[in-house]
């Protein structure tokens, strides 16, 4: 046994200045979660006159902040908390983003939610930003409270300040909107769970649950409606959601229950679909693709590719449509180069559906900004993530990805398309007013439980015209409607080299 061990320790314990053992000393109560004993540390500390500095307050109040879900350490927790509070400020130290929460979850601790608000509100001043756990306190406050239009408030200083809600945040604005009758912004809160969350937990599904077997949500809707409205703007909304209010009157049916494989309902019937991006977005999207490749091009080719050409080809063919292939330049020639591929390339130039991409240019650029301007399918198996579909930076693209491409395999020499889904897991709202709304915790699509909601009495899709048009007409017609077009990129062509006639 090594006898000089103990001794070392002793020895380096006695170097240690005092700054330093109360530091490591912090540390280690901070890890064991020991605030009885921090505060020991810290009051000797004060008497001491030692120097503290932002960590040593951070961990005190992080203490604290934890510290305040055990009943018979709360009180101690805010009050001391308060107090490193009051001589962080008192000794000049500022305040980050760590301080600021702590702090607020301290005053929210005590049912003091405009001093947790205040708190965020005046963040700025330390030139710190926040995040959403930063806001949590103040507006978990209100709203256990039912001080619903100061939980409205924290919501918009959110959205002024960047910060995006999740589950939690909308599920209590949610349940607060429910408990206080306010319908309209149980409406608004349930579009953006759909917007933000693809399946809700358990408790938010209680939640939607109570509201739509509440009075006040039987009392409120429309019972006239423009049926063409409606679906003006489920089509411009790339379908799924009309977000034009409630729809009907009288109680709405709550039933738990499944979604077929083919995306119907199983308990209503109804026709659940695959959402798109809207037509906004659509435009946005390509415009932002537009724009990045146009930075990132080494060369200025991508400026003058014309996508109206393009339209207008696809316009003169036939029902049978000519997908558009996507080369670069350098495979084109090397296949009219090569006897066994050079009739088929040849074919693909004299239908005009090859789109050769220029010598020092990207061909993802080309392919994915024509899929997206001409809101086509995409037959591809590249998954898109390489460093290009990074720069899109947020959902949009995967929103997208999943209403428009098709993935590809070859089973014994024959070529197998893998569709988009018939529908997507998100919730819905129909033009009828009924909502399906998926929950969480099922491995299989099978077997995941739905909510479905509907209002007995109001008209299905399939009693209502608009001018004597049938929905699916105006679908076919609208330019949100899908052309039945399919764009091959070049992994694709690499996985046909060698069988060129599969891909006539």
């Amino acid at each position: 046994m090594d006898s000089t061990g103990p001794a070392k320790a002793r020895k380096k314990s006695k170097n240690q200045s005092p700054e330093v053992k109360f530091q490591l000393d912090l540390t280690d109560c901070s890890r064991r979660k020991d605030l009885l004993s921090a505060i020991t540390l810290c009051e000797t500390a004060v008497s001491e006159k030692l120097k503290f500095n932002q960590q040593h307050f951070n961990t005190l109040l992080y203490l604290c902040s934890t510290a305040i879900s055990d009943p018979s350490l709360k009180e101690s927790a805010v009050s001391f908390g308060f107090r490193v509070y009051n001589l962080l400020q008192s000794i000049g130290v500022i305040p980050n983003e760590a301080t600021v929460t702590a702090v607020a979850r301290l005053a929210a601790a005590k049912r003091d939610g405009d001093s947790a608000f205040e708190l965020v509100k005046t963040i700025g001043k330390y030139k710190v930003t926040p995040r959403l756990r930063t806001y949590d306190p103040a507006l978990f406050c209100f709203c256990e409270s039912l001080e619903v239009d100061k939980a409205y408030e924290v919501e918009q200083h959110m959205s002024s300040a960047g910060v995006e809600l999740e589950e939690p945040q909308i599920s209590v604005l949610l349940k607060v909107s429910s408990d206080t009758g306010k319908g309209d912004k149980v409406y608004e809160y349930l579009h953006k769970l759909r917007r933000f969350v693809k399946c809700v937990s358990e408790s938010t599904a209680k939640i939607i649950e109570d509201w739509f077997c509440s009075e006040k949500a039987s009392d409120i809707g429309e019972s006239t409606l423009d049926v063409g409205l409606i679906r003006e703007a489920i089509l411009s909304n790339g379908g799924g959601w009309h977000g034009k209010g409630w729809i009907g009157k009288g109680n709405w049916v709550v039933k738990r229950t499944n979604v077929y494989s083919n995306g119907k309902c199983c308990c209503c019937a109804q026709q659940l679909v695959c959402v798109d991006i809207s037509c906004a977005e659509t435009d946005n999207f390509a415009q932002s693709l537009a724009a990045l490749a146009i930075e990132r091009e080494a060369q200025p080719n991508f400026i003058s590719f014309q996508v109206e050409a393009v339209v207008k080809e696809l316009c003169k063919m036939s029902r049978g449509k000519w997908p558009l292939v996507f080369w670069h330049n350098k495979r084109t020639r090397a296949s009219l180069d090569n006897s066994s591929h050079r009739k088929v390339v040849e074919e693909w130039i004299d239908k005009g559906v090859l789109y050769s991409t220029p010598n020092g240019s990207n061909d993802d650029w080309y392919w994915l900004y024509a899929a997206v301007k001409l809101k086509c399918l995409l037959i591809t198996n590249d998954e898109m993530r390489d460093h290009i579909f990074e720069l899109l930076g947020n959902d949009l693209f995967l929103r997208w990805k999943e209403k428009h491409q098709i993935r590809y395999t070859f089973v014994k020499g024959q070529l197998r398309l893998e569709m988009p889904p018939p529908y997507s897991v998100v919730i819905q709202e129909s033009e009828t007013g009924s909502w399906h709304v998926p929950i969480a915790g099922n491995d299989s699509e099978l077997e995941r439980t739905w909510l479905c909601v509907t209002r007995p009495g109001v008209s299905t899709a399939s009693d209502i015209a608009v001018n004597g048009e049938t929905f699916e007409n105006i679908a076919a017609r609208e330019p949100c409607a899908s052309i039945s077009v399919t764009l091959l990129d070049s992994s694709v062509a690499r996985k046909r080299k060698e069988r060129p006639s599969s891909t006539s």
